[in-house]
């Protein structure tokens, strides 16, 4: 697919955040690969905006759900999908302040990780295939 420079250019992040996130993981950085997992997934939904217009400017804000409703493709998830991005969503703000940091990291394990991480790698894969 063609897509305009500024939707490459988010989608290039998003991709680049789900290594991050990977390489976290390995490094049994559990909270910080949450982390990025939820900005992978805010990067492909401002990913779709710009696509959608390619003067638009995504908002700078970190509400998943909003994201994916202005990006026009909330409705089309399923509730998993809805339920995963309310999941992700604290992530943000946990992985960022210390007193916060100490409760996800010690709910997150190796293999809640892993599962995030699955998750949020077919989430953006159905992200793109929305573009």
């Amino acid at each position: 697919m063609d897509f305009n420079e500024k939707t490459q250019y988010w989608l290039e992040l998003a991709d680049d955040d789900m290594e991050t996130a990977r390489i976290l993981y390995h490094g049994n950085k559990f909270h910080y690969a949450g982390f990025m997992c939820h900005l992978s997934i805010e990067k492909g939904l401002k990913a779709i905006i710009t696509n959608l217009d390619d003067e638009a400017i995504p908002p700078k804000i970190h509400d998943l759900v909003k994201l994916s409703k202005q990006s026009g493709i909330y409705n089309k998830m399923d509730d998993k999908q809805k339920d995963f991005l309310e999941f992700l969503l604290p992530l943000n703000i946990e992985a960022r302040y210390p007193s916060q940091k100490d409760n996800i990291s010690t709910s997150f394990n190796n293999d809640e990780c892993n599962k995030i991480i699955a998750e949020t790698e077919a989430l953006l894969d159905w992200i793109k295939q929305q573009l």
